[in-house]
């Protein structure tokens, strides 16, 4: 875990006023407690007061959930999951769907999906890196200020035809 050549974190000027919603596994719900915290607070810290926090089982959930909210008119999507390595191969399948998944909702219809989605080894990389107390990273934050300023910049554009 590097951080090196992270943007600097605060709040993303012009997002007030977006309607987010945050999708957000239910699996390992301290390292959850913390990413949820951190994206809330980074869209807080933006002026965002539209917000919803849709909780789903796990991280497999993610794009399914995106997806369906997307087709809801929302400004962007913050995604928040977390898996961590075991000794099976459970985790590149979830790992690899999650990530496709919400790219090609992101993609299909031009909103914006902050991916917040840990993948670890094990549960001291997630403690390490979910904001909370003792964190070295906070990437609910990361993940919700990426989406903020995705939106703002893309905001002049038409989103692509539903398809």
């Amino acid at each position: 875990m590097s951080g090196h050549g992270a943007p600097e974190t605060g709040a993303v000027e012009g997002a007030a006023g977006l309607k987010v919603v945050i999708v957000a596994a239910r699996w390992h719900i301290q390292v959850m407690d913390g990413l949820l915290a951190g994206a809330q607070r980074a869209l807080a810290d933006s002026g965002v007061t539209d917000v919803t926090v849709l909780r789903v089982a796990g991280t497999y959930e993610l794009p399914v959930a995106a997806s369906r909210v997307a087709a809801a008119g929302v400004d962007a999507i913050v995604a928040l999951g977390v898996v961590i390595r075991g000794g099976t191969p459970h985790f590149e399948y979830v790992c690899g769907a999650a990530t496709d998944g919400l790219t090609q909702v992101s993609v299909r219809t031009g909103i914006p999906v902050g991916f917040g989605v840990l993948t670890c080894d094990d549960d001291q990389q997630a403690l390490d890196r979910s904001g909370l107390p003792g964190s070295k990273e906070d990437k609910g934050y990361e993940a919700a200020q990426a989406a903020l300023a995705t939106a703002v910049a893309l905001a002049d554009y038409p989103r692509p035809a539903a398809s």
